[in-house]
């Protein structure tokens, strides 16, 4: 299909598929009958081989290509280096027969990447569809990212069903027992279950995975062969004339056929047995199974009979085939994977429809009662349009973008005018949105594209002509009140940064543009100017940095450059609570703001990067926690806290402490945006603050509102908080990753040297069973993570396979402002590197003096002493009399007045006060 050339837009070829768009169009308005999934899973578990089964299954491939073929591939590095980079969508028609003909059926399919730094590209499939496919490979079972995905796709309500892969290697390569293999298999579902219980959401109900129940399939991926219990069960089920879902009860678990007494029981060895029973499970599926296979391997004659028996009949060129092109090919067709896999898809997970009723309120950001939410709540094709864009996939020359999303209400089409809505689009006003044109809507194939005239609700969509008016998301709809959809959330930072340089001075607009190219094509990789003018890309670890530098020197900059050395992103904060309360002063000296700063706690802090307290969070659930959970005083709580930063809502936050301050409220929304711009960057070396909770203890403000306007409140706020940092021993924190390292015992010796030399620290050493591999995790500062991958297989010879995830931010140890130690180092490096003032920040460039003037009136039977502010004419408020005895001797020089009319006219010429108060507090010094 050739599509037409508009508006610059590149034309997009690609082979045939055995259906029309008309077709895919026709299904598209039965919501009922479309189903939105994601295949997720660790690290080449088989993702896209699997993918290769449902698209095989939809015809665009062959059978016999299924499984090497990697559809879904559609970069060149993709295929080199045998791993999924960018997340790829399909929308494939399928004709599904439940046992009363073919029903149509529609599958948004969403192939994600497995690699820990391009988690960001499963947060995108997972928020654009309903359900997800957990691969899982049998002989490693639950790794480190089948936990992290697993736990996205839960927090963005989506459903899991699994998949249990690679069953072909438990039969050929380890030829293990059938009873061995259910124990893996059984080892594998019950670990994904614990993750599911761990991170559950009450609003969907029972989302654990059961054989049982249908919702588990086994089989391998890249031999295209896989197979549900139903499909068994359904074929003894009619030998015995029972019930199909009685005989699957009775195909997993401990239930063992007595075939002298024809019945079931879960004893293994009854007492009218020699022999133990075989298990279900294992007699009736992979006993069969196993013996195919090895007939095959082994060319033993009985497999023809097999065959036979099955129904196989081997036609043409397949009669010459042999080995493992003959047991594929027998496999396939015998346990189809893509048929058991579409068979779970239609029936165990949600259309549409059904989902979008309980995920509406973790995707929309407005009123549940507005019209939007309910025309997303009722998945309404004719209601206002909704869609969420959740990336933007380059087209094939990467000069513009297409942007890819789901249509969540109402129907996308050509030319429709609609208003796009960024994430900093706030209903009410016109900051972020623009109301344009939708130039053509296309469906994405894989590898390229069909032009489509319309899209309903349910179904996934790239739009044409967005891509200059959206960055990385966004919201398109038609309702002028509509809020925005909320935010993804990613489970990596971006804290590995590298500057970049063009060689030759004329490329630096090449470089500037494909800058920003970059920037729009990666949901997380961050391509900043520091102040310096250096051009800095900030991503997730060393592989994703490295394949964007690859696709900015190759696609979008197409110049040469020079790459610096990978630098870390550093947190400041603060260890202990402020020594003193610290003072700033507006320009004009008429307001006066007092903070002290102290740490929070880090599960507090985790809980507000993770999203489950913060500004988002419903304010009486938010204050409950922090009551009950963190022991914060309930009118804090409930009332006090004034904002987070930085962004709005990150793990840092100022709370009101003061009691009867006049004119408070007007200065919050000067203190919230400053703030921002404070825990943006740090004291001491311009870093992100974390964990740090700063207090307003106390403000004195001029009662004329002119006065004390956001010029002069947010300045003295940003040197206030700065002051409160210093003053409570700060220190930095360092990304830290969880190592998981998959190697034989006799290398763990290099292993344990190899993360002693980096300070790496171990904290988990499993065997796994039946095998002679060892599975450790330690923690590895990202710091030290450059080059670990190569110096680790090099110190134990290529046998160690290493996955780093990151997993928490650690307090370095050390005083940053002690002379000479290894954290001042650390921070005047970091200032060289910003081009900042290479030494420490010093208190008393922000620190304000606090001004108070001691007024002792003598007597005859005491002194009264009272505390003044000298520069702050409304005196009377800051008076604290103590009465002292006996009475003090003072310096004839400094004026003494009574309490009466000398006090008042005393008053009057303060500023005579400061030279004198050196000398004042040295005589008032022996006051208890």
């Amino acid at each position: 299909i050739k599509a037409p050339q508009t508006h610059g837009e590149p034309a997009v070829s690609l082979a045939m598929p055995p259906f029309t768009v008309e077709q895919v169009r026709g299904v598209m308005d039965n919501t009922e009958r479309i189903r939105s999934l994601s295949i997720i899973a660790h690290v080449d578990h088989g993702k896209t081989t699997l993918a290769d089964s449902l698209v095989s299954r939809a015809g665009i491939i062959s059978a016999k290509a299924a499984g090497e073929r990697r559809f879904t591939h559609g970069r060149k590095d993709e295929e080199e280096r045998g791993v999924t980079i960018k997340s790829t969508g399909v929308t494939l028609p399928f004709d599904y027969d439940a046992g009363d003909g073919a029903v149509p059926y529609l599958v948004n399919l969403i192939d994600s990447p497995g690699h820990v730094d391009f988690s960001s590209e499963v947060t995108a499939a997972l928020r654009i569809t309903d359900g997800a496919v957990v691969v899982v490979d049998c002989i490693e079972g639950c790794a480190v990212q089948t936990e992290t995905v697993l736990r996205q796709a839960l927090q963005e309500r989506v459903k899991p069903c699994l998949f249990v892969n690679k069953v072909d290697r438990c039969i050929l390569e380890m030829q293990m027992e059938p009873e061995d293999m259910y124990l893996r298999f059984r080892n594998a579902v019950e670990n994904v279950n614990v993750i599911i219980a761990t991170y559950n959401d009450a609003s969907m109900g029972d989302l654990q995975v059961r054989p049982e129940a249908g919702n588990v399939a086994f089989g391998s991926g890249l031999h295209g062969w896989g197979f549900t219990l139903e499909h068994f069960a359904g074929l003894l089920a009619a030998k015995a004339g029972v019930e199909k879902a009685r005989m699957m009860d009775k195909l997993w678990g401990d239930w063992f056929f007595h075939a002298k007494r024809k019945v079931w029981t879960n004893q293994q060895q009854p007492e009218d047995c020699a022999e133990p029973l075989q298990r279900g499970f294992c007699q009736y599926i992979m006993t069969p199974i196993c013996q195919l296979i090895q007939a095959i391997m082994e060319k033993d004659s009985k497999y023809e009979k097999m065959m036979d028996r099955l129904g196989i009949v081997l036609k043409g060129e397949d009669r010459e085939l042999t080995g493992k092109a003959l047991m594929k090919h027998v496999m396939q067709n015998w346990l189809s994977c893509g048929e058991s896999l579409l068979s779970m898809v239609v029936t165990k997970l949600p259309s549409p429809k059904v989902a979008q009723r309980y995920r509406v309120e973790n995707l929309y950001d407005g009123p549940m009662d507005d019209q939007a939410a309910l025309a997303i709540r009722s998945c309404d094709p004719a209601g206002p349009l909704m869609m969420y864009i959740s990336k933007m996939v380059p087209a094939p020359d990467r000069s513009r973008f297409y942007a890819f999303g789901r249509v969540f209400s109402g129907t996308v089409s050509t030319g429709q005018r609609v208003r796009i809505q960024g994430p900093h689009y706030r209903p009410g006003t016109k900051d972020d949105l623009h109301v344009k044109a939708i130039q053509r809507t296309v469906l994405m194939m894989g590898r390229g594209t069909e032009p489509i005239q319309d899209v309903p609700c349910g179904n996934t969509v790239a739009l044409v002509g967005v891509d200059q008016y959206i960055l990385k998301s966004g919201t398109i709809t038609t309702l002028e009140d509509a809020h925005n959809f909320t935010d993804m959330k990613y489970s990596v930072s971006p804290v590995v940064k590298v500057a970049v340089k063009p060689k030759d001075g004329k490329d630096l607009p090449k470089l500037v543009e494909g800058l920003k190219k970059l920037s729009k094509s990666d949901q997380l990789v961050v391509c900043s100017t520091e102040e310096s003018g250096e051009h800095v890309i900030a991503g997730c670890g060393e592989l994703h940095v490295e394949i964007c530098l690859k696709d900015l020197r190759e696609e979008f900059a197409q110049c040469d450059f020079t790459v610096s050395d990978p630098v870390v992103s550093y947190r400041e904060t603060v260890t202990q609570q402020s020594s003193q309360t610290c003072l700033a002063k507006s320009a004009n000296k008429h307001n006066r703001l007092y903070f002290t700063a102290e740490p929070l706690q880090e599960e507090l802090a985790q809980a507000l990067e993770d999203g489950t307290l913060g500004p988002k969070v419903d304010p009486k659930a938010g204050a409950k926690i922090l009551t009950e959970k963190f022991g914060w005083d309930k009118q804090q709580a409930q009332s006090k806290i004034w904002c987070y930063g930085p962004e709005g809502d990150g793990p840092n936050m100022v709370v009101d402490c003061t009691v009867g301050a006049q004119y408070l409220n007007d200065i919050r929304d000067s203190v919230t945006s400053a703030f921002q711009w404070t825990s943006k960057e740090g004291v001491l070396c311009e870093e992100n603050l974390r964990s740090v909770r700063f207090n307003l203890t106390e403000v004195m403000l001029h009662p004329d509102k002119v006065h004390r306007g956001a010029g002069q409140i947010s300045p003295a706020l940003r040197r206030c908080c700065f002051a409160s940092e210093l003053t409570a021993k700060p220190t930095l924190q360092e990304p830290v990753f969880l190592v998981e390292i998959s190697c034989p015992k006799d290398a763990l010796s290099g292993v344990y040297s190899c993360l002693n030399l980096r300070r790496g620290c171990v904290f988990e050493e499993n065997q796994r069973e039946g095998t002679p591999m060892v599975q450790v995790k330690a923690h590895l500062p990202v710091a030290e993570s450059f080059g670990f991958v190569a110096s680790l297989r090099q110190a134990t010879s290529g046998q160690a396979f290493p996955q780093c995830v990151f997993d928490h931010w650690e307090s370095l140890p050390g005083n940053c402002l002690e002379k000479g130690s290894k954290m001042e180092e650390l921070v005047l490096s970091i200032r060289k590197r910003k081009d900042l003032k290479v030494q420490m920040p010093v208190l008393g460039d922000y620190l304000d003096k606090s001004g108070y003037v001691v007024v002792i009136d003598a007597g005859s039977t005491g002194s009264r002493i009272h505390v003044f502010n000298y520069e702050y004419r409304t005196l009377e408020t800051r008076r604290f009399p103590l009465i002292v005895s006996p009475p003090l001797t003072l310096p004839s020089e400094i004026a003494v007045a009574s309490s009466r009319p000398g006090l008042s006219s005393f008053l009057h010429h303060l500023d005579s006060i400061p030279r004198h108060l050196e000398e004042l507090l040295k005589h008032a010094a022996d006051v208890p």
